[in-house]
């Protein structure tokens, strides 16, 4: 009832405005037949005259009512530069202010409240950088001042900032306006004040606040790095920490434009993936599922047989396969690209200074003018009491010590529903392992949409898994060679016996050992960075696990690009990364791919959207290889075929999300799928039938139905 209050009777002091024809005074021919009366009142009562002034001039800023360049005008008529521009400076502020509070408080919260899922970036741009883009809109006229102030109520920029902004950022054009009403005489039409050459000047003040920016950087910098001598030269140009994604994508891109770069790796080069994730993972994988497809040899005309194989065959072939793929990786290909690889412990000594203790036992001091981080992540250990003492396996540790087995675990244990554990306890319960996967949400993988996870759930449970959702681990016991965790489930508890147990809980960003204390750079489960990926300190970056938000190898070598370019040619040009359309699969059976808002998504941020399915059981290709079981779901803008997000869950979603992550990055909606020819009989055809899902659904009804009477009349 108080903001209702409030609106009308804003409302009716603007309605006032017009009715009583005040507007017509707020032109220049009304400001110039008015001006000799106004003259002398000013001469009569001039500071009366000039509070009134004042307070007008507040109100008609206030209530974004159109006339302000003219009052602008007139001030400087009636009291001259000096204290013309005094006089508006501080009530265009006042006004402005008012103008921004009444929008907040109207507005605020319920364009918050619908739209602050899609306003997020916004509102983080706005509290990081808010003083700079409101200083550089007050300073280019080009944009509407009062929009300006009912715009910024909606964000979350503090009062006092605005005001004070406003003041500083306003004062040169009011002085530009100001200055042309003391000629107000000659003045013929306002387009008099916006010649070519004035709106030129505005332009070029645009320009300003970029210097303005340079400079607070460079002020910034030299507090940053107070303290510290920085070298006169350097021995390389770029140093990177780590040999995984990150890391090798960053040391290939200076290596290609020929810049001087070291890469330093403790360990395995190629880091989690290529040792401990992806590639040994999807190895598994693999085996498991011709396992699987064994046992369900009947889906294909065949007889089924249980799979005989050597366990410690199965876990020779991961590694094999990661041998084969090691090549890419190595240490070889990489120096001859122009890498100097250092195999080592690297820690920071000052913002360019690396020390290495190098694997030979060797110290070396390496300086560089720009460095990259990109030291990983490692599997997220729970603090369960008994933990240790049971032992514990994670997706670091397990391929070494399971290659030791004869067979697999008999009975196995998960902890964790999130991708890893997923595709873990599928993959060993093919191969033979009672698994118990444990999870302490209601389902698994909480990320995507409720009909995905229970897909995936009902699949897990085919292949035998023993899903305890809603279940949390409380602690492990030990009795001789028997080995119990004990969970709890709506207040009671339950023993699980096994013989092993993989912690997949998640993963953390390896941030000790580094130096990163040491020079205080921030770290919040992550390093901090803004969005260049630099560090406290301007010439360190981070990227790949380490810097979040996303642990995809592929997003790391994303990151990568934009380190490695802003490390190298950031004093020239600098590059915002881009995480507008980041795609990722689940390597379960049948695969969970997605790129994009989910549905869940879409709701928890208040976006609309409309949804369109396509089942496939109806594709003729999934029909044919038996695997006819998942779906393409789509989501789009309301009554366009803007692509906000997909889901697809089957055999090959994560190749068949492809199509759509590159109509996404280009802008291309479902008519441009829809109109791509795709061979007969592929699986990438599911694309193009979700595609015409949604054309059908937006089907010109009317016209449809035009078309048949016309088509009933061509038959006579």
């Amino acid at each position: 009832m108080k903001k209702m209050g409030l609106l009308v009777f804003i409302a009716a002091l603007a309605a006032g405005f017009f009715y009583f024809d005040l507007h017509t005074l707020l032109t220049l021919d009304g400001l110039k037949s008015g001006l000799a009366q106004f003259g002398a009142w000013r001469d009569d009562s001039p500071l009366l005259v000039g509070g009134a002034f004042l307070l007008l001039y507040v109100i008609v800023t206030a209530l974004s009512l159109p006339g302000a360049v003219i009052m602008t005008l007139a001030a400087g008529a009636l009291f001259g530069l000096l204290w013309g521009t005094v006089i508006v400076s501080f009530a265009s502020s006042i006004g402005a202010t008012l103008a921004f509070l009444v929008s907040r408080y109207l507005l605020q919260d319920t364009v918050q409240s619908r739209f602050g899922g899609r306003l997020k970036a916004f509102n983080e741009g706005i509290a990081k950088d808010g003083a700079f883009y409101l200083f550089t809109l007050r300073l280019v006229p080009i944009f509407p001042f009062f929009l300006i102030n009912l715009l910024m109520g909606l964000t979350t920029i503090r009062a006092l900032t605005f005001y004070w902004v406003s003041q500083v950022g306003m004062f040169v054009g009011t002085l530009v306006y100001v200055n042309a009403g003391t000629q107000l005489g000659q003045l013929e039409s306002l387009s008099g004040i916006l010649s070519p050459s004035l709106l030129l000047s505005f332009v070029l003040l645009g320009v300003f606040p970029l210097i303005a920016k340079k400079i607070v950087d460079l002020v910034k910098a030299r507090r940053v790095y107070a303290g510290f001598t920085k070298p006169k030269s350097f021995d390389r140009n770029l140093i990177v920490i780590g040999a995984g994604a990150g890391g090798l994508v960053s040391a290939y891109i200076a290596a290609t434009v020929k810049a001087k770069v070291t890469l330093i790796e403790a360990h395995k080069m190629g880091g989690d993936c290529l040792n401990y994730g992806c590639i040994p993972s999807k190895a598994l994988i693999k085996s498991a599922k011709v396992a699987h497809q064994m046992r369900h040899a009947e889906n294909y005309g065949l007889n089924s047989s249980e799979p005989t194989f050597s366990f410690k065959k199965v876990m020779q072939r991961v590694h094999d396969v990661i041998s084969k793929v090691e090549p890419h990786d190595s240490v070889e290909r990489y120096s001859n690209m122009g890498v100097d690889v250092v195999q080592g412990y690297a820690k920071l000594i000052d913002p360019w200074t690396v020390e290495i203790q190098r694997n030979d036992g060797d110290t070396q001091r390496l300086t560089a003018r720009s460095i990259v981080l990109a030291t990983g992540a490692r599997p997220f250990v729970p603090n369960l009491p008994g933990l240790d003492e049971v032992g514990y396996y994670t997706s670091d540790t397990l391929w070494e010590a399971f290659a030791k087995f004869d067979e697999p675990p008999k009975r196995l244990v998960v902890l964790g529903g999130g991708p890893i554990g997923c595709e873990l306890a599928q993959s060993f319960a093919r191969l033979g392992s009672t698994v118990t996967q444990v999870e302490r949400s209601a389902r698994i993988m909480g990320r995507e949409d409720e009909d995905v996870s229970k897909l995936a759930q009902e699949s897990l449970l085919q292949d035998g898994v023993i899903l305890l959702t809603s279940h949390s681990a409380v602690r492990c016991e030990k009795e001789g060679e028997s080995k119990r965790l004990i969970v709890e489930h709506d207040g009671q508890e339950s023993v699980v016996e096994f013989d092993a147990l993989i912690c997949a809980v998640g993963r953390e960003a390896r941030l000790e050992g580094y130096g990163l204390e040491n020079l205080g750079i921030e770290t919040k489960g992550t390093i901090v960075t803004n969005d260049y990926l630099e560090t406290l300190y301007p010439n360190i970056f981070a990227a790949g696990d380490v810097a979040g938000p996303y642990q995809f190898t592929h997003v790391a070598a994303h990151q990568a690009w934009y380190a490695a370019v802003n490390a190298l040619f950031g004093s020239f040009k600098k590059f915002r990364v881009d995480y507008r359309v980041i795609p990722w699969t689940t390597f379960v059976d049948p695969e969970v791919a997605r790129v994009g808002l989910s549905e869940k998504d879409a709701k928890d941020q208040g976006i609309a959207y409309e949804m369109v399915r396509y089942e496939l059981d109806d594709l003729d290709r999934a029909i044919a290889d038996s695997a006819a079981k998942g779906f393409v779901k789509v989501l789009t803008v309301p009554g366009k075929d803007t692509i906000l997000g997909v889901t697809i869950v089957g055999e090959h979603a994560g190749d068949l999300l492809a199509e759509f992550v590159l109509a996404m990055k280009h802008g291309l909606g479902l008519n441009k799928v829809l109109g791509t020819i795709h061979t007969y009989p592929t699986w990438a055809e599911a694309n193009k039938y979700a595609a015409g899902e949604w054309k059908r659904a937006h089907a010109p009804q009317r016209i449809l139905n035009w078309l048949e009477k016309y088509h009933a009349w061509r038959r006579g």
